[in-house]
């Protein structure tokens, strides 16, 4: 007769902290490889600065893990339903009403549907497509380094402007906006790539805020105030009709 096997076998014992250390490695998100050089030179000076003078050991690592969480880039599913269109950061709403977009874009000076999403240094800062479509424009704008929360910074903030063409021509305006500590917006992609919704298309440094400007017939499906999910959370719909499906806002 065959003998039976343990139930308890030893793969399945060696098996068992590897799962484990997956199931760690699973819950800490990605980070960005731009944000590797920062982390390293947070450590760095940590040790340094803490081998010398020990309480600022404890403050410098607390800022080392700020600064590896603000690059994190976690994995996102996008709803991909046609005419929804899909916050391009994670942050709170800051701002919904008609203003004219900024001349650089080059969709017109109609005033048009704008969703501002304002990200603080906790969030997550990498940007993603709101949209389906051709990045027709690029501008870059130097500029100030008011609050971002301010409606004056979306005139005289740095700034770095898209523009999606949608297939049926339509555009849809993306504005990444420099805050009162961001000193730097790093674009992901070139004029004349094509994204698909929820694709990475830049990051800010270090906190500021992302303008979504709409063409006519656009519908909100956030208010002022709520929190948004980049790749994640519908913020309007391009038809102005039908069902908005129930995803993360937070």
């Amino acid at each position: 007769m065959r003998k039976g096997r343990d139930p308890l076998r030893p793969q399945d014992v060696e098996r068992e902290p590897m799962s484990i250390v997956a199931s760690i490695r699973n819950a800490i998100p990605p980070i960005h490889p731009e944000g590797h050089k920062f982390i390293a030179i947070f450590a760095v000076a940590t040790f340094v600065i803490g081998w010398f003078i020990d309480p600022l050991f404890w403050i410098g690592l607390a800022l080392t893990i700020w600064c590896a969480l603000f690059f994190r880039d976690p994995v996102r599913v996008t709803p991909v339903l046609p005419g929804l269109v899909i916050s391009p950061a994670d942050g709170r709403v800051s701002s919904i009403g008609m203003a004219v977009p900024p001349p650089d874009l080059g969709i017109g000076s109609e005033p048009r549907l704008r969703i501002c999403v304002f990200m603080n240094v906790f969030d997550v800062h990498v940007n993603r497509a709101p949209v389906t479509g051709r990045v027709s424009r690029m501008a870059y704008r130097a500029g100030k380094f008011l609050n971002a929360e301010l409606d004056k910074a979306s005139e005289d903030n740095e700034r770095n402007g898209l523009v999606f063409e949608l297939a049926d021509g339509r555009t849809v305006g993306v504005v990444q906006i420099a805050g009162l500590i961001a000193r730097r917006i790093v674009p992901f992609v070139r004029e004349g790539e094509t994204l698909v919704v929820g694709d990475r298309f830049g990051l800010i440094r270090f906190g500021s805020r992302v303008d979504v400007y709409l063409p006519a017939g656009s519908v909100a499906r956030v208010g002022v105030g709520s929190r948004s999910v980049a790749g994640e959370t519908v913020i309007a719909d391009l038809s102005g009709e039908g069902a908005v499906p129930v995803v993360r806002i937070a």
